[in-house]
């Protein structure tokens, strides 16, 4: 009996997670770095050592488990930024670093949990006008898993406002959230309960047609996590229930008109969405935040729950030890 207890408990901790616990807090983050770059490439500047250093204060402040950069350089340069993050006391030692068409500026990853599974999506091309165009950037997408507990991550830096030659910038967004949102339909196809988040910066508004495509509809919409500056304001908007809070939920500062928008986002699925910890997700305030970056970090909390099967496990143990 005594040895059967033992083994019963051995497996709660397990299943539970590698904290022992069968409820894991874990904080996953956003942050469009600006020009992250440390090495010349197509005349752009290169980031000053005084926008550096308040990037790094700014991912401090949002203490992620987990970030997505977009705007970064080459490979060197998250890997400066991540050895710089841990010698201020943050370690985050799994990083992806993902390449697509663009040769200046890519989507990335530091994390302080190892990737179950990395895919990248370096490939996505779309037809517009009759002319094949790909997604710039691509879309990285890992898996993390904590004990019994997976989620997985997709982030994404659409096309940007900036008019172009190929196409109209606006439909070439659409184009690329709409492939983007095919990934997301596949993911919840094969799994309605699956645990993921889509994040990144869209370079849209919330009502606009590429937020809305990856926002979807039915039982497969993405619940937008929308948090704000914690500064004491709460509750629905009051003058117009349907509308968004009258919070500072603002991301992105466009100087050339000065206006602050919200383009970033992090969407979740209804299986993640359940686990997300409002009162603990939030838009950091960083003094001079634009030093760094014409954009500020989104931060999230989630409140990780095992598996049922390992809950009745967990709860045979506690009853076993109690009655042994």
């Amino acid at each position: 009996m005594r040895l059967q207890k033992c083994f019963i408990a051995a497996a709660a901790i397990i299943l539970a997670g590698p904290l022992g616990q069968a409820q894991q807090t874990f904080r996953v983050a956003t942050y469009n770095v600006e020009n992250f770059i440390l090495e010349p490439i197509q005349n752009r500047p290169l980031k000053k050592p005084f926008a550096q250093a308040k990037i790094v204060e700014s991912i401090l402040a949002a203490k992620p488990d987990v970030i997505a950069l977009q705007e970064m350089g080459k490979k060197t340069a998250l890997i400066k930024l991540q050895a710089t993050l841990k010698a201020k006391g943050l370690d985050l030692p799994y990083v992806e670093h993902l390449s697509a068409f663009d040769p200046a500026i890519h989507v990335a990853y530091l994390s302080r949990f190892p990737f179950n599974k990395i895919t990248r999506h370096d490939n996505e091309s779309f037809l517009l006008n009759g002319r094949r165009l790909h997604v710039s950037r691509g879309f990285a997408e890992v898996e993390i898993a904590l004990g019994d507990y997976s989620f997985s991550l997709i982030t994404a830096h659409l096309k940007s406002k900036r008019e172009v030659s190929v196409a109209d910038q606006a439909e070439m967004r659409l184009q690329e959230a709409l492939r983007l949102r095919r990934i997301i339909d596949a993911r919840l196809k094969a799994n309605p309960e699956m645990n993921f988040a889509v994040l990144g910066d869209f370079n849209d508004y919330y009502n606009s047609k590429p937020v809305k495509a990856l926002v979807g509809r039915g039982k497969s919409k993405l619940i937008d996590a929308r948090p704000g500056e914690k500064n004491g304001d709460s509750g629905q908007n009051r003058i117009n229930s349907k509308w968004f809070p009258r919070n500072v939920s603002w991301t992105h500062f466009y100087g050339v008109e000065d206006v602050y928008s919200r383009i970033d986002y992090i969407l979740l699925s209804p299986g993640m969405a359940r686990e997300l910890d409002r009162a603990n997700s939030w838009i950091p305030v960083v003094a001079n935040w634009g030093h760094g970056s014409d954009h500020r970090p989104v931060v999230t909390t989630f409140v990780a729950k095992a598996s049922h099967a390992a809950a009745k496990i967990a709860k045979r143990a506690s009853v076993a030890n109690r009655f042994g």
